[in-house]
């Protein structure tokens, strides 16, 4: 069946609309926040160690907690963790739109993370039981994704001119669209695929270790941004990691319940699409990075001018669910998802002999081919990330997924950042901070075209899928 004759009654069409508008919501939630930080300082009187702690407390919850969070969804039910958490995520955003105090703002984002963590695969998890696999799915999907990728792109906008009437703003406006989401998402989700996995034995001793280790990784690559923190500390919080996860999988061999089952790992195609997810945002996340101290830094433009030249960028949020489909109908995800990478690679070498006085109309084309990329790239990931795994685990798929991203954005940034400051020196002359830029642009070519080459590995193992199909059929979601 072609994604032209695809088509959702209103029930379906509508929760989609609300899955699509929590992961928009988690997405530009973060982007607007980046944006607001330099305005939350100054009216707080934060301390540098305490302000980057915003950003990093989020991170902590979200990446902490998301394997933890995409097993729930299976054993507890994906429409009671997402409604559940979805109401978390909205009190804390509304608690850090009032906060008076370093510490509050601190608890509201470590929180709204963890809230994240459990409602993105909850998500993801109802999308993919509510549309059946097939045509239906891959569009879902592919809307989906470009979504989720537009709406960090949109946030960086959005958190300017919000922050122009003040930076409480970032927080309220999440608080906002959220309660519209959750009105919506009462009568409209319902639990989709299995019945769920029995609660049993729960694995309590699996629960804290991942849990426990997944915190310490990424707080030990969120250090690595800061040499200040000291080399041994953050050694000894990865270590402390590591040693926890060895534990992790010490315990789900012989757990008779386990909370991770690692055959899932023996996917091929899962492994490979999370290893490609990690590196394709650890790209993106460290490019970013890197434009910004360009821009704002070198070339002193402001936060809203710097989102509003990343706005091209957000073109997935219109290609994703028209063109996207249609490809991924007449090439198959995995082929469209490697077009996606070297689309990525070919975007940020183009950025590489950046120099001090370059006009938007150069750094254009780069903006275009990454909106392309994403197009191609972000809905094919997940598609490739949740395919032919069982229903029962399709929470547990989503969170290893989500957990990708994440470590793939703390790496990005932390490889991007490192090579920056060691390319830089004790050197404060413009041509030494433009040089060191460049040295730092190499870390997102290299990272993506990484991903291309694991890309690669799963093209042979694909056939191409037959173009066409049977005549109009309505779908309607699974209840």
């Amino acid at each position: 069946m072609s994604s032209s004759t695809v088509r959702m009654d209103g029930r379906a069409r509508g929760v989609l609309f609300v899955l699509c508008g929590a992961i928009f919501l988690e997405g530009v939630d973060v982007a607007m926040v980046n944006v607001a930080l330099p305005s939350i300082r100054a009216e707080l009187g934060l301390s540098t160690g305490t302000l980057s702690g915003v950003v990093s407390a989020y991170v902590l919850g979200y990446g902490g907690f998301m394997l933890l969070g995409g097993r729930a969804a299976d054993l507890l039910g994906r429409r009671r963790m997402f409604l559940t958490w979805l109401t978390v995520f909205l009190v804390f955003s509304g608690l850090g739109g009032i906060a008076t105090e370093g510490w509050m703002l601190l608890l509201a984002r470590f929180v709204t993370g963890v809230a994240a963590a459990f409602m993105a695969p909850a998500g993801l998890a109802l999308i993919t039981g509510d549309f059946p696999d097939g045509p239906l799915r891959t569009k879902a999907l592919a809307l989906y994704a470009g979504i989720a990728a537009g709406g960090f792109s949109l946030g960086l906008v959005a958190g300017g001119l919000l922050t122009a009437f003040g930076w409480r703003w970032v927080f309220f406006a999440p608080v906002l669209l959220a309660a519209l989401l959750l009105a919506a998402a009462i009568p409209l989700v319902r639990d989709s695929g299995p019945d769920r996995v029995p609660v049993r034995n729960f694995d309590l001793a699996g629960a804290l270790t991942i849990t426990g280790a997944m915190t310490l990784l990424v707080y030990g690559l969120v250090r690595l941004e800061d040499a200040g923190d000291g080399l041994a500390g953050t050694a000894a919080v990865l270590a402390a990691g590591l040693v926890l996860l060895g534990a992790f999988v010490a315990i789900e061999r012989r757990a008779a319940a386990p909370l991770v089952r690692l055959g899932i790992l023996r996917s091929g195609p899962l492994v490979r699409a999370n290893i490609g997810a990690l590196l394709f945002l650890g790209a993106f996340a460290g490019f970013q990075f890197a434009l910004t101290l360009y821009l704002q830094e070198l070339r002193g433009w402001t936060p809203l001018q710097t989102g509003l030249a990343m706005l091209v960028v957000a073109i997935d949020t219109v290609l994703a669910p028209t063109l996207t489909p249609r490809l991924v109908n007449r090439f198959g995800a995995v082929r469209v998802l490697f077009g996606g990478m070297v689309a990525a690679a070919v975007a940020y070498a183009l950025f590489l002999p950046v120099t001090a006085d370059w006009t938007y109309a150069a750094m254009l084309p780069t903006m275009v081919l990454l909106g392309v990329a994403f197009t191609l790239a972000y809905g094919p990931l997940t598609m490739v990330a949740v395919e032919g795994i069982a229903e029962e685990e399709q929470g547990l798929a989503g969170g290893l997924f989500y957990t990708a991203l994440q470590f793939g954005t703390a790496i990005g940034l932390s490889a991007v950042t490192a090579v920056n400051v060691a390319a830089l020196g004790a050197a404060t002359a413009p041509d030494a901070r433009l040089a060191a830029i460049r040295a730092a642009l190499v870390v997102p070519v290299a990272a993506v075209a990484a991903g291309a080459i694991v890309t690669a590995f799963g093209l042979r193992r694909r056939a191409v899928p037959p173009a066409g199909g049977p005549a109009e059929t309505p779908v309607t979601a699974s209840a």
